[in-house]
């Protein structure tokens, strides 16, 4: 959601605009005031009503990561099993 307010904010600037918009929009007290809001937004939903999805959004989530911290090793793995298989290596 926040992409498509972006996407329809630079829509309708100049080129010569944009280094400006972005420089602005993305400044550091722009994004910790942003990740303080999305905490505090979190805490309250979550948090603050004993919820059980936190201990859901972790587990999920580091698996999501564990995956792709291993998907490299896994691709170079696989590929070499491929080379090793087309010119008859062990």
């Amino acid at each position: 959601m926040a992409m498509r307010r972006i996407y329809s904010e630079i829509k309708g600037k100049k080129v010569k605009e944009l280094p400006a918009y972005i420089k602005s929009t993305f400044s550091v007290e722009t994004v910790k005031t942003s990740v303080r809001k999305g905490l505090d937004n979190y805490n309250d939903k979550y948090i603050q009503t004993s919820s059980v999805d936190p201990l859901l959004h972790i587990c999920f989530g580091g698996m999501a990561f564990s995956y792709l911290v291993a998907l490299p090793n896994e691709r170079r793995h696989l590929e070499h099993q491929q080379h090793a298989k087309e010119h008859g290596g062990h």
